[in-house]
């Protein structure tokens, strides 16, 4: 038997290689490789038209429902506290009690002297009513008369007076006692017992926040306010009902339900901001004024707009949004779309797109406008082509 040597090897050997590499070319070439790719296999999803809600998430801040600030009318030594710190106090319950004595007497004082011109005030009408008759028979003169009568009704007016005086002193005894003037929880006493206190000073003795239900103050930028109501007058939107839900500074939810009350006339000249006022109730005090919060509402809801995944959503170098179409004889069409904001995981269009689109939201990575595609329904599994010897695979067919 003859041998082959190495050299009558090596024709054999390239035209083995020849044959292994056109196989593979025609190999590429039926499946669509980079020699000559076939149709791309996409996912879509069919687009219809819904009504989507506008919810907004702004930032706010809990106020007391009402707010007092207690001060004294009257100036004394405190002699007495009658709450407890931090407890809930009703409105008209005593809180200070403020040495009574001083008042006391002046409103002893007032009493006697209102009895004393009463009795002035009876003599002086006497001796009118005794010179009447006389001055008719010319007995006394007329300016004798005119006289009496005039010291009678000065006795009654200074009667009235002595009257008010009595009732002011009478009041200034009563604030000797500092009332609640509103129900709700008392803070701390800034004054103890034996303080000076004056009348209307500028230090409060204790203030008292009413706190259920509770004001939330909400911020919108006045461009936004701006924006919600062209939106609204343009008939595209309708306005919904105020249900506000807040979320907590610990990230939690709170489980009440308010709603907005009013919104200010007029915007923050330093912020920018329009305040929307919420009311919630708040019966086991969760809610404290002055905690922040974020309040997460619907303002208006988009009538005919398309909900896409964002996934579907592209932006060029100008920031205007793109997405791919199925279109005709299945190629794929590249269609510009305005989506002013997101609801979740899609981009909210509101023009660009139309009833029974296939938006392409899978397989989007090697499309341009006009390749040839095969669209499948989103749910179906995409194809991803095994690695090649180089290291590298299809992954451009896959889902992006």
């Amino acid at each position: 038997m003859k041998l082959i040597g190495p050299a009558a090897l090596m024709p054999i050997t390239l035209l083995m290689a020849l044959l292994v590499t056109g196989c593979g070319g025609a190999q590429n070439e039926g499946r669509g490789g980079p020699a000559g790719d076939g149709p791309v296999q996409v996912g879509f999803v069919v687009l219809q038209p819904q009504d989507v809600p506008l919810v907004t998430e702004l930032p706010g801040r809990t106020s007391a429902y009402r707010a007092s600030d207690v001060r004294p009318q009257i100036s004394g030594v405190i002699r007495r506290r009658l709450f407890t710190e931090g407890a809930i106090v009703r409105a008209g319950q005593p809180l200070y009690e403020i040495d009574p004595l001083p008042y006391r007497a002046a409103a002893a004082e007032a009493e006697a002297n209102l009895a004393s011109a009463v009795a002035s005030a009876a003599a002086a009408r006497a001796t009118a009513d005794r010179y009447k008759p006389l001055v008719a028979i010319e007995a006394i003169s007329q300016q004798d008369y005119t006289n009496a009568v005039a010291a009678a009704e000065q006795a009654e007016a200074a009667v009235a007076q002595r009257r008010a005086a009595r009732e002011t002193a009478q009041i200034n005894l009563g604030y000797t006692n500092v009332p609640a003037p509103i129900t709700g929880r008392i803070g701390r006493s800034m004054a103890t017992v034996g303080a000076l206190v004056t009348a209307n000073q500028a230090d409060p003795l204790t203030q008292i926040n009413q706190l259920d239900p509770i004001y939330v103050d909400i911020q919108q930028s006045s461009s936004e306010l701006l924006t919600l109501r062209r939106l609204l007058a343009r008939g595209d939107s309708a306005p919904m009902s105020a249900d506000v839900r807040l979320l907590l500074e610990d990230g939690s939810e709170y489980d009440a339900v308010g709603r907005v009350q009013f919104a200010e006339a007029m915007v923050d000249e330093a912020t920018g901001t329009v305040t929307l006022r919420a009311e919630f109730p708040n019966p086991q005090g969760w809610l404290l004024p002055g905690m922040f919060v974020r309040a997460r509402f619907t303002q208006a809801l988009d009538r005919d707009a398309f909900l896409v995944p964002q996934a579907a959503v592209t932006r060029d170098e100008k920031g205007e949004a793109l997405l791919y179409v199925v279109g005709k004889d299945d190629k794929a069409e590249r269609r510009t779309i305005v989506a002013p904001r997101t609801q979740g995981e899609y981009w909210v269009v509101t023009s660009g797109v139309r009833p029974g689109d296939r938006i392409i939201t899978q397989g989007t990575g090697r499309l341009s406008p006009g390749s040839a595609i095969r669209p499948v329904p989103a749910e179906t599994p995409q194809p991803v082509k095994p690695a090649t010897p180089g290291g590298r695979g299809a992954a451009g067919n896959t889902a992006r």
